[in-house]
């Protein structure tokens, strides 16, 4: 293994709320990612074996990377309605995924309490490709974006 995260957020949100955001599609196009991308495609196969397909493209803000697009497949090997979801996933560089890929698993777990909703993330990398390293460098800080991300579209 070569680097593994854990993050916990509390939001101000019913359980089957959050659970939304982290299984629908057009939900997850809104907030998922850090800063500064957006998602052109998502597709969700909600089931154990089901896949998990989604593309971050980079934004004006990110200068040289604008346009690039960062996709990611996964496969569902934990399917908990409102409870637990997790998944391995190969995530790279559109067009240099032999250098750039990335082997994860990521656990997502969710409880209720005081009627807020508490999330927590454990996020694993498992094995790179030689260019992979901003992106491990960067994972903590991406998930941390993601999360806050997920926490202005919950308010909104």
């Amino acid at each position: 293994m070569e680097k593994e995260i854990t993050l916990v957020h509390l939001y101000d949100a019913s359980l089957s709320r959050v659970w939304k955001a982290w299984t629908d599609p057009e939900e997850l196009k809104q907030w998922w990612g850090p800063d500064n991308v957006s998602i052109p495609e998502c597709e969700v196969d909600l089931r154990v074996g089901g896949t998990f397909h989604i593309v971050m493209e980079a934004g004006e803000a990110m200068g040289p990377y604008k346009g690039t697009k960062w996709p990611m497949l996964a496969q569902f090997t934990v399917v908990e309605p409102e409870s637990q979801l997790s998944y391995t996933a190969q995530a790279w560089t559109e067009g240099m995924k032999e250098e750039t890929t990335i082997d994860q698993t990521t656990e997502i777990t969710l409880s209720e309490s005081d009627g807020k909703t508490k999330v927590e993330v454990k996020a694993a990398i498992l094995k790179t490709g030689p260019k992979a390293g901003m992106a491990v460098q960067g994972m903590e800080m991406g998930f941390t974006q993601q999360l806050e991300k997920l926490n202005g579209f919950l308010s909104a």
